[in-house]
């Protein structure tokens, strides 16, 4: 064991993990990411044209997920808990910001993080992945502005219903009173 620590691998134990990188990520998932629609450009994530978030401002923990995982469901912290600062994001204009929040519901804390909890899949990368096109789709949502709704007034027809139908129901009223008294 002495060994392993001066980085000499012995036989029959495991490798040290090599630390793992995004610029390390291979072609293939890279171009897996495009697919799915993220974007990384030097370290930001592309949400929609107008509306890019530094991959700092998102803060990843991994915990013990329950479900499926056989032997390894008990060692290995595969679910991903993603934490994205709404309130100190300077990547999300204010209106985004405020209708992000209304989305997120119980997933806001009383500090202003969206907390996304992703543990789907056995392994930890596609749960940190699933976390984060599920943080992006929110903020998509969120980036769109509703529309104002605009006041009509009733027509004359539909106020001529209106008063129709509560003189029907009136009647029907007064019969089971006693009589109609018109």
């Amino acid at each position: 064991m002495a060994h392993e620590r001066q980085g000499v691998w012995v036989p029959g134990s495991r490798p040290p993990a090599a630390p793992r990188d995004d610029d390390a990520k291979s072609d293939d998932a890279k171009s897996l990411d495009r697919a799915r629609g993220l974007a990384f450009n030097g370290g930001m994530i592309r949400v929609t044209d107008h509306i890019e978030i530094d991959e700092a401002e998102l803060e990843e923990s991994f915990v013990r997920a329950g479900g499926p995982g056989g032997q390894n469901v008990n060692k290995v912290a595969t679910a991903v808990q993603l934490r994205f600062d709404v309130r100190g994001s300077p990547s999300l204009p204010n209106d985004v910001a405020i209708r992000l929040m209304r989305i997120a519901g119980s997933r806001l804390t009383n500090d202003g993080v969206v907390v996304i909890t992703a543990q789907r899949f056995r392994t930890q990368e596609r749960n940190r992945e699933d976390a984060r096109e599920r943080l992006l789709e929110m903020i998509r949502e969120a980036a769109v502005r509703p529309t104002p709704r605009i006041k009509t007034r009733p027509t004359l027809a539909s106020k001529k219903r209106r008063v129709e139908a509560k003189k029907r129901r009136s009647t029907v009223k007064s019969m089971r009173r006693g009589g109609a008294e018109e």
